[in-house]
């Protein structure tokens, strides 16, 4: 067998890059070592994948005689590489057959070796095809226009099972055009209103996420009024499990930042309501980030979204959320609170919740650089616009705002950001001289009690 010459690359090599002659020896001596230290018997080199040097768990043969791991030999073919490894023989994917003999005798090594601990390789489920992938959304598509939902449903959850074994399975259904054949097939059940088609689409919307990106022709199908407003009645009143696909399937739509799409979703009925709802009463932390990133994604966009929001009290809901949530809520909810500050009905809900100053304060440092960007940026639109009293930087003060920024420009800080906090200690600098400033972590110089 024929060994790839090593040859200089600059940077950090890849798996595939590296000779198979200098792989096969490191492996061949922590493989030495293993066996001596457990006593164990050494995997045959013919069990052994030419490209990972790890043994086989599904072993295919290509036309040129070598066998490889499925996963290896499709990984090499999808960096572009046309070419079988050892041979250097033209290859196709299509081409390479199961080695159930190899497999087999795998298996049997792996029982037989049992006592030093090596596991039995399972049976490795036969991958789709493209030609399965196209039958099954056809078949999908089909029941669609028929408006046979049971039927509609079946066939979406078999693509989805299918989808989830195996990263190979979901790309193949991808490639089929899945997003488009789900969409297609969403847009035409919504008119009918019986349990059975409620389900298909909740099936529907769960295999929506498993074949993400949507494309253009996909997002505009789920973003027709009848779509959205079938997805937002889901949303409210679904299954938990169904109501949480129906919220990431409208984040993907909304973070595409598709304007007509957005415009679709800010007209939807009970749209801002529902979105509002799934923060106020969390179904799951995924459902509450993802209903978080659209209505961003919405007051970034949509001109009246921000007033909406702000008269369902999200306001408040942000802040109390603040105050004890993970990071990437943090940072999601931080965004939100920024993108409707910019309105003066917000800053005035603000200035009159407790927490507001005091959280965002302590949100400025020690989560992560996005939420100290929106954290300083809150902080700011409040201190900037707050009324002649100075009510709000004096808050700020007190709760140890001007020391945050200090040592945050003394770390350091790029960009707005930077810019932001130097305008901060200045307003707050300002008001130094009237405002007795208390370094705590716990707010105990808090003139307004917790609520």
């Amino acid at each position: 067998m024929t060994r790839p010459r090593a040859r200089a690359r600059p940077g950090r090599l890849a798996l595939f890059e590296i000779p198979l002659a200098v792989r096969r020896l490191a492996w061949r001596q922590q493989q030495d070592q293993q066996t001596a230290a457990e006593g164990g018997g050494d995997v045959p080199d013919h069990f052994l994948c030419p490209i990972s040097l790890e043994m086989m768990r599904d072993p295919v043969t290509a036309p040129t005689g070598i066998t490889y791991d499925r996963d290896g030999i499709e990984g090499w073919l999808e960096l572009g590489r046309g070419a079988c490894p050892v041979t250097g023989r033209p290859l196709r994917a299509e081409e390479l057959v199961p080695n159930h003999a190899t497999r087999r005798m795998i298996q049997e090594w792996c029982v037989a070796n049992r006592a030093f601990g090596v596991e039995r390789v399972p049976t490795p489920r036969v991958p789709v095809s493209g030609a399965d992938a196209r039958e099954v959304f056809e078949a999908v598509a089909a029941a669609a226009r028929r408006g046979d939902g049971v039927a509609c449903g079946k066939m979406v959850a078999r693509a989805r099972a299918l989808g989830k074994e195996s990263e190979r399975n979901r790309r193949c259904f991808a490639a089929a055009g899945a997003a488009r054949a789900l969409a297609f097939a969403f847009s035409r059940l919504v008119a009918a209103s019986d349990q059975a088609e409620t389900r298909a689409l909740e099936e529907i919307l769960a295999a929506l996420v498993v074949f993400f990106p949507l494309d253009e022709e996909s997002r505009r199908c789920i973003a027709s009024p009848a779509s959205l407003d079938a997805l937002v009645k889901i949303m409210s009143h679904g299954e938990p499990v169904a109501r949480v696909s129906a919220v990431v399937v409208l984040r993907e739509i909304a973070s595409s930042s598709d304007s007509q799409c957005l415009e679709a979703m800010s007209k939807a009925n009970a749209m801002y309501d529902a979105l509002v709802k799934l923060v106020a009463k969390p179904v799951s932390p995924q459902a509450t980030k993802a209903a978080l990133v659209t209505a961003y994604y919405l007051v970034k966009n949509v001109e009246h979204a921000a007033s909406r929001f702000v008269d369902l009290g999200v306001v408040e809901l942000l802040v109390e959320l603040l105050a004890d949530a993970d990071k990437g809520t943090t940072e999601k909810a931080l965004a939100v609170l920024d993108s409707v500050l910019v309105t003066a009905k917000a800053r005035d809900k603000a200035y009159a919740h407790a927490l507001a100053v005091p959280v965002l304060a302590k949100k400025t440092m020690h989560v992560s650089d996005m939420a100290t960007e929106f954290a300083v940026s809150a902080l700011w639109r409040l201190c900037k616009n707050s009324p002649v009293d100075g009510g709000c930087t004096a808050e700020a003060l007190q709760v140890g705002a001007f020391q945050k920024l200090l040592l945050l420009l003394q770390l350091g800080c790029e960009g707005i950001t930077k810019e932001r906090a130097s305008e901060l200690l200045k307003l707050l600098n300002a008001s130094r001289d009237s405002a007795e400033c208390i370094e705590t972590a716990d707010f105990k110089g808090l003139k307004r009690p917790f609520t």
